[in-house]
C-alpha cells in the first residue's frame, strides 16, 4: 500500500477476487497499478508465496505474448514485497462496450484479430486463462491489447488451448448472445488462418470434447 500512497491521484479503477486495479500518474505516466491483496483464509506464508509468484509471473506471460507478437502493457515495475506491478495504462476501448455499438463487419474484423492473437499465443506455448472480452482493448491505431494474464500459464497441451478458446466461447455466450455464433466464427477464422486447419481442427477437436465432458456432468447431476 505503501506505493500506491506515493502515486498521484491513485483512483481504484476495479475490485476483482485476486487483485485491485488502480489507475494513478507515476514518474509523469498515466499507469495502471495492479495490487494482489492478501487472502485471510490462506495460511499466511502460503499466501505470500502464491501472490509473490504471480507478481513475478504475470509480466514474464505478457513480456513473452509480446514477442509472440501479441499486443499487452509495457510493464512499467514489478514490487514482488508488496505484490505490484505498475504497467501501462492503455488508452482505448474494451472489445466488450466495442461489439455491442459496432456494424456485423466491424465485429468480425475485430474478432478476426482476437483469433489471431490467441493463436499466436497458443503457438508460442501460452495460455491466457481468462478470455474474454473485458480483457482486450482496441487502442484508436486499431491494435487489440490483450490484459489480464493473471490466470495465465506456458502450457502447450491442446487441453489447455481448448480451455481457453471454450471459456472465450461461453464469455461470448453470455455478455454478447445477440452474436455470439457470428463472433465466434469469426474468432476461429483468424485463429484457423494462422495456426493452420490441420492444427486448429485438433483444437476445435478438444473444445468439442470439454463440452461433451460437461454435457455428461450435468446430466449426472440431474
Amino acid at each position: 500500500m505503501d506505493t500506491i500512497d506515493k502515486v498521484d491521484g491513485a483512483v481504484l479503477l476495479k475490485k476483482g477476487a485476486e487483485a485491485s486495479l488502480f489507475i494513478a500518474d507515476w514518474h509523469r505516466r498515466k499507469v495502471v497499478i495492479k495490487m494482489r491483496v492478501p487472502k485471510r483464509y490462506r495460511p499466511k506464508e502460503l499466501d505470500e508465496q502464491i501472490r509473490s509468484y504471480r507478481t513475478v509471473h504475470e509480466p514474464q506471460l505478457m513480456h513473452e505474448a509480446k514477442t509472440a507478437g501479441v499486443p499487452t502493457p509495457l510493464i512499467y515495475m514489478v514490487n514482488v514485497p508488496e505484490s505490484l506491478i505498475v504497467m501501462e495504462y492503455v488508452e482505448g476501448q474494451q472489445v466488450k462496450q466495442l461489439l455491442n455499438g459496432a456494424s456485423k463487419s466491424e465485429r468480425h474484423e475485430v474478432c478476426v484479430k482476437i483469433g489471431e492473437s490467441i493463436a499466436k499465443l497458443h503457438r508460442h506455448g501460452l495460455i491466457h486463462g481468462d478470455l474474454t472480452t473485458s480483457n482486450m482493448i482496441q487502442t484508436p491505431q486499431g491494435k487489440i491489447v490483450f490484459v489480464d494474464f493473471g490466470l495465465g500459464e506456458k502450457n502447450m497441451e491442446l487441453e489447455a488451448q481448448g480451455v481457453d478458446l471454450h471459456l472465450l466461447k461461453r464469455a461470448l455466450q453470455s455478455t454478447h448472445y445477440q452474436f455470439w455464433e457470428e463472433c465466434l466464427q469469426s474468432v476461429l477464422c483468424g485463429y484457423t488462418s494462422v495456426l493452420g486447419a490441420l492444427a486448429a481442427e485438433k483444437v476445435y477437436g478438444k473444445i468439442r470434447e470439454i463440452e461433451r465432458r460437461g454435457r455428461y456432468v450435468e446430466e449426472r447431476k440431474q
